[in-house]
């Protein structure tokens, strides 16, 4: 038997505006730029306020005479509508699009394979090698296992093959340039990079020796070890270590390529100046252009609104693509607003909590902070002052920081005063830098020593403190 029953229940949605905003707070200004375009090439409404820049596109100031009306009929009757979708609105029908070819050069893997064609090789080695050079990565090594190579070539290819076919192809293939390419690890691809040396040299057989039998004891600087097992001088492993220090262990970067790569830029999202004891901080929005919604469109729509008489479905379903498009616009326009208020208004507010911090880049002085203090004084929610601060930028007249830096819990010293865990990792990082490397500070000692200053620290703290820092243990800072 069916029951109907009323049910009352409280929900809350985002509204498209809502929507618009929260996606482009995460896009930091180096991207935003693209955003902008992109949305300009989806959306004919939307255009710029000054109609692009000479640098996006080369329109002149269009006269009073070249101006032209557009109404509803003429508009469904072009072609426009369907292929605003498509195209971008700076297109036109006379335009030509031409295919330019161009040079990029060749890439780290299109180098290993013109390598193959110095080799005498049949069609079922050329096949094997192929396969195996596509599953080299970038860093020059082969991480597939043999076995999983002879069931996708029987899968791919079609074709049975065993492992000394493919141990001898990979042999060949490990002869190439750069030394040590196609190791299946960073022991296998310094020996690679040794036999390439003069295997005469005492020293080079010697730091051949040490990778191939001593390779555990090289690895955790246990050289104590490997001085009483090969029976030679502190001087002799010294000229060892520098030999294999010389090795690279990404061998597949040594292909350097300047047109295939492409070089990341950092953007600031934020400039800070501090003169005469005043800050001046503004967003840096050079490079993003002001929008407007498009007339044309407008006066469209209000044209259709006024004549109320003949309307087609035709007519209609044209009006609802520009109505659609025009809210979208707005909506977005609203949001970049939205969206520049929210950033200014997060980073005053980290400004002023971090403000003696920023005078002069003392890291002493930077204020144990974390999201919620910058959400109460702001009034926005946590999850805004999170995105806010993802890859954001702040250049500052002492260099340029990611925001997330100045974020850091916070301990007490004996004296009851609060200090960044920041600073502390500061002074952990001075004590390693200073401390005699031949007798290197244990996580215990630097404990002591940072109980001798006040900071009252675990010595697991400590520990994790330093890992943070990517430094490693004593016995891995040791020099002989």
């Amino acid at each position: 038997m069916l029951k109907q029953s009323l049910q009352q229940k409280l929900q809350q949605k985002l509204s498209p505006l809502q929507i618009q905003v929260i996606k482009l707070l995460e896009i930091p200004t180096a991207e935003l730029e693209q955003r902008i375009k992109k949305e300009i090439e989806e959306n004919p409404v939307l255009e710029f306020e000054n109609n692009g820049t000479d640098e996006d596109n080369e329109h002149e100031p269009v006269t009073e005479e070249e101006k032209t009306d557009i109404s509803i009929d003429e508009y469904i009757k072009s072609d426009n509508m369907p292929s605003y979708v498509f195209s971008s609105s700076n297109s036109s029908k006379d335009d030509k699009h031409e295919d330019v070819p161009f040079s990029v050069g060749r890439t780290f893997h299109e180098y290993l394979i013109s390598q193959l064609g110095l080799r005498i090789l049949d069609d079922r080695q050329k096949i094997i090698a192929e396969y195996i050079i596509g599953n080299i990565d970038e860093d020059g090594y082969l991480r597939r296992e043999v076995d999983e190579i002879i069931d996708d070539i029987a899968f791919s290819q079609n074709i049975e093959v065993d492992e000394k076919e493919v141990l001898d192809v990979l042999e060949i293939i490990q002869d190439f340039d750069p030394p040590g390419v196609g190791a299946r690890d960073l022991r296998e691809c310094l020996l690679l990079q040794l036999k390439h040396k003069d295997m005469d040299d005492p020293v080079v057989a010697l730091a051949y020796r040490v990778i191939k039998d001593f390779f555990d004891e090289f690895t955790k600087k246990h050289y104590e070890k490997i001085l009483r097992k090969l029976n030679i001088s502190e001087e002799e492993l010294k000229e060892v270590l520098e030999e294999i220090l010389k090795l690279n262990p990404k061998p597949g970067s040594a292909y350097s390529n300047p047109l295939s790569k492409t070089v990341q830029n950092i953007i600031p999202d934020f400039i800070l100046e501090y003169e005469d004891g005043k800050f001046k901080l503004e967003l840096n929005n050079k490079s993003i252009p002001e929008l407007r919604v498009s007339n044309t469109y407008s006066e469209m729509l209000e044209d259709y609104n006024n004549n109320k008489k003949n309307r087609s479905k035709e007519k209609k379903e044209t009006v609802m693509f520009i109505k659609q498009k025009l809210d979208s616009a707005k909506w977005f326009i609203d949001a970049i607003k939205q969206r520049q208020n929210t950033l200014m208004t997060v980073m005053e507010a980290i400004l002023e909590y971090q403000k003696e911090y920023f005078k002069d880049g003392d890291e002493t002085k930077l204020r144990p902070m974390i999201l919620k203090d910058i959400a109460d004084m702001t009034g926005l929610d946590i999850s805004t002052i999170s995105r806010v601060s993802n890859s954001k930028y702040i250049q500052t007249h002492f260099g340029i920081f990611p925001l997330k830096y100045f974020f850091s819990e916070g301990l007490q010293t004996d004296t009851g005063e609060e200090v960044s865990t920041r600073e502390i990792k500061k002074i952990l990082e001075d004590l390693i830098e200073n401390e005699d490397k031949h007798k290197p500070l244990t996580d215990e000692k630097l404990a002591e020593m940072l109980k001798e200053k006040g900071y009252n620290i675990a010595r697991r703290t400590v520990a994790k403190y330093r890992e943070q820092l990517n430094i490693p243990v004593a016995r891995l800072r040791k020099e002989i």
